[in-house]
């Protein structure tokens, strides 16, 4: 089950259940919508992979207790900011391997 982390990793920014902005790559790194696109080029600094919009659980009951509720979001904020010099030669390394194909 998705940890729903509550800020982005880079910038901090709040990133709630319900929030719109929140993006995840597959090991559930989070950061904002602005973070990724401005900042890391759709390319996590941890792992290399993409990134998709973060899903969002429901805040009611709906369907056989599916909700925050039961399910809570995660309180554990992970901070990393990333070195912009090395995401750069993360980025080119990643699109030379894309580029390749």
């Amino acid at each position: 089950m998705l940890e729903l982390r509550p800020s982005c990793e880079h910038c901090q920014v709040a990133l709630p259940p319900d929030s719109n902005e929140a993006m995840i790559c597959s090991f559930e790194c989070t950061f904002c919508r602005d973070c990724v696109e401005g900042i890391l080029e759709l390319i996590c600094p941890n792992c290399g992979g993409n990134f998709t919009k973060r899903p969002v659980r429901p805040s009611r009951d709906l369907k056989n207790g599916n909700c925050l509720g039961k399910f809570p979001a995660s309180q554990k904020v992970v901070h990393k900011v990333v070195d912009l010099k090395a995401h750069k030669e993360l980025i080119a390394k990643v699109k030379g391997l894309m580029s390749s194909k």
